[in-house]
């Protein structure tokens, strides 16, 4: 007997089973939908998204780009300094900066200073993230107590800071003075330069902290019981497993520490040191300021902070061009 009825088109077949033996039809699949294009967003005028961007280009014209023009342009003057003329001296300004012993002494701080900074608020940072990061009880307790620190303002940091080394009521001199250690923060040359990093690291620990805990957390927790399988010492699979997933995260601080270190830092080196003897350490951002507007030497302050300027943008591309190739984000 044949079939009781007859299916003209085979798309709507009844599907035969798997198990029917070879040489039997097989079903056929159903076709894919062809993907659909992925969305764009267009503008009915091409000036449009200028417009949108307009506010942003004009903060960053104003503030950036016209003064780095007015210092370049200053940095080959010398200046009145109640703006009644000035003088084309070319490279003076630049010779003179480089020439100076005092400016190259300042340049060696500086580099010692950051390098101090950026290691420590890193080292510590992450020290406390995984510190944070096993914390059952009281973690969120513990995490605030970290992260508070940084909603201080640097100038009160600072204040804080000349406080907790003030010669009659700081406990951090009364602390040294158990070891022999007579600190005279703002009169001896290192004990001030010691205090200035202490505090400066102290503000920008928590900064650290926040984003090394946040990479620490995106870890999987089937890639950490992996590692721990794989190897039994604690320090070993923290350098070997977690420490080369935290690259990416480790990579952007270390430019925002050494921008922090040779910029941000200002108010608090402006607190501990104002006010008193000149043979205290200061930083070339520092020095530009003390030049320009206590010195009155507009040009040759504006020669340093182009100077400044040129060494920050050789630090960050070989940061781009050596280090970053380095980091793996996958």
């Amino acid at each position: 007997m044949g079939p009781a009825f007859r299916i003209d088109d085979p798309a709507k077949a009844p599907m035969t089973d798997v198990t029917q033996p070879t040489g039997a039809a097989r079903p056929r699949r159903k076709p894919r939908r062809p993907a659909e294009p992925a969305k764009r967003v267009q503008f009915d005028r091409p000036l449009l998204p200028w417009l949108f961007l307009l506010p942003q280009l004009a903060v960053i014209f104003v503030f950036f780009y016209w003064p780095s023009a007015q210092a370049i342009t200053s940095s080959f003057y010398l200046e009145d300094p109640f703006g009644f003329g000035a003088s084309f001296v070319g490279l003076g300004n630049y010779r003179d900066a480089l020439g100076s012993a005092e400016y190259r002494r300042i340049a060696g701080f500086t580099t010692l200073f950051t390098a101090l900074v950026t290691a420590l608020s890193l080292g510590l940072g992450l020290l406390f993230a995984v510190k944070a990061d096993k914390v059952i009880r009281g973690r969120s307790t513990y995490r605030t107590a970290l992260i508070s620190v940084y909603a201080v303002a640097p100038p009160v940091a600072g204040l804080m800071g000349m406080m907790l080394f003030d010669q009659h009521i700081g406990p951090f001199v009364t602390l040294a003075a158990q070891f022999g250690w007579n600190m005279q923060v703002g009169i001896n040359y290192w004990d001030t330069a010691f205090a200035m990093i202490l505090v400066s690291v102290w503000k920008q620990v928590p900064y650290n902290f926040i984003f090394f805990l946040s990479g620490l957390q995106g870890i999987p927790a089937s890639v950490r019981e992996a590692a721990v399988i794989d190897c039994k010492n604690g320090f070993t699979r923290f350098r070997t497993a977690i420490l080369p997933l935290l690259a990416p995260t480790a990579f952007f601080l270390l430019i925002i520490n050494i921008t922090y270190a040779l910029f941000d830092t200002f108010a608090v080196i402006d607190v501990m040191v104002k006010d008193k003897p000149a043979n205290n350490p200061i930083t070339l951002v520092y020095k530009v300021y003390n030049d320009g507007f206590r010195g009155n030497d507009i040009g040759g302050s504006a020669a340093q902070s182009v100077i400044l300027m040129v060494v920050v943008l050789v630090l960050t591309l070989v940061q781009f061009r050596w280090l970053e190739r380095r980091v793996h984000y996958g």
